[in-house]
């Protein structure tokens, strides 16, 4: 076969498994938007439900949502990285060392309703925080860990080691090299996986359905042993539990959410884009 009439059908297969991909996306964006676009308003954003959540807004299920992912990086974010910095840099290449970084792997393919089950045995029965902020951010946290311990594992190998021969060679310890010249490089990849796992900790229902969410509660929690409400879960309720509900706060809501990871994701690639022209290699 002709080599060019070759490579124009592998390029037109290329495009149209992209178009299979991208169009289904963006059809779901765009009737997310029709329809829930009518319910957004300042008082939708701002108040409480009402009325049995037929009325008002979800103000406390989009706090609820931002405590959750917040003590989930908090959790999740400095135990992610410093163990991705023993396995890369100080752990021997030998057969548990390989075991361990597989093990974190198939734990990011783990279902979230899996973690949700762990949550409620280990946080909530077992460490009796019962169903709280705190038990549903660890649990967040402990699903994004393995998000948050390839990436930066990915972004650390990006380095080349002539960076690190050379800081040595100056008479930099290994753990200044680490700190001083290795972590500030892979920075761009490291932040890029932590905003990534927020994204995932944002959109989760079953993790939430187990160790934290409320069914329907008016008001803001008060400390981290509180229950409290979430985007997620909220979307559910409505969807499922909620008889006559105007379908405009259904799609209002998923617009919210979606908007909300969206954003998180625009986000990380922008940052992701300024951290990298910073490099000077």
């Amino acid at each position: 076969m002709n080599p060019i009439r070759e490579e124009k059908i592998a390029f037109f297969f290329l495009f149209l498994s992209t178009l299979l991909v991208v169009i289904p996306v963006g059809l779901i964006i765009l009737i997310i938007i029709k329809n829930g676009l009518t319910a957004i308003s300042w008082e939708f954003l701002t108040d409480v439900p009402r009325a049995g959540m037929r009325q008002g807004g979800i103000f406390p299920a989009i706090v609820g949502t931002i405590y959750l992912v917040l003590g989930a990086i908090i959790f999740a974010l400095p135990l992610g990285v410093f163990s991705a910095i023993y396995l890369n840099e100080y752990s021997k290449k030998n057969i548990l060392s390989r075991l361990i970084r597989l093990a974190i792997i198939n734990l990011a393919g783990v279902p979230s309703v899996v973690y949700g089950l762990f949550g409620l045995s280990l946080f909530v029965i077992f460490f009796k925080f019962g169903t709280s902020i705190i038990s549903g951010s660890l649990t967040l946290g402990i699903m994004i860990l393995p998000l948050i311990i390839t990436s930066t594992q990915e972004a650390l190998q990006t380095v080349p080691k002539e960076f690190r021969e050379v800081s040595l060679s100056l008479g930099l310890t290994k753990w200044q090299t680490i700190r001083r010249v290795v972590l500030p490089s892979a920075l761009p990849g490291i932040i890029t996986g932590a905003i990534l796992g927020i994204a995932r900790a944002a959109g989760e229902t079953a993790p939430l359905l187990f160790t934290v969410a409320a069914f329907y509660l008016p008001h803001l929690p008060k400390s981290i042993f509180d229950q409290a409400m979430a985007l997620p879960y909220h979307l559910y309720v409505i969807s499922t539990q909620i008889p006559n509900i105007g379908e405009n706060i259904r799609y209002g809501t998923a617009l919210v959410l979606l908007t909300l990871v969206l954003g998180i994701n625009l986000f990380a690639i922008i940052l992701r884009i300024r951290l990298r022209h910073k490099k000077r290699w």
